[in-house]
């Protein structure tokens, strides 16, 4: 295989890691953006919960669950770890 050919099956491959990344997403990724500043915002000191999450997903009106479940899957068991693990994943280059 030559070098056009490998570049071009990476560029197929990180696209396809995107899609499948995006098509995860247990709610819109306008919110987990919104979710992210809202931790920026209220997150001092982390009590080892996802309370702050939850309350911004009550405010919304999404079922927490769903959600949280994905974070966890993602390394978000906590308000810290969903700022720290989760939104980088939001990150193109950390998809693949």
């Amino acid at each position: 295989m030559d070098k056009a050919a490998k570049k071009k099956l990476l560029k197929d491959l990180k696209q396809k890691k995107r899609e499948e990344f995006e098509l995860s997403l247990p709610m819109p990724r306008a919110l987990f953006e919104e979710l992210f500043d809202y931790l920026d915002e209220d997150v001092s000191g982390c009590d080892e919960t996802p309370r702050v999450t939850i309350r911004f997903l009550e405010q919304k009106g999404i079922e927490a669950e769903p959600v949280l479940a994905w974070m966890r899957e993602q390394g978000g068991y906590c308000d810290c770890e969903i700022l720290a693990n989760v939104q980088d994943k939001f990150h193109e280059d950390a998809i693949l």
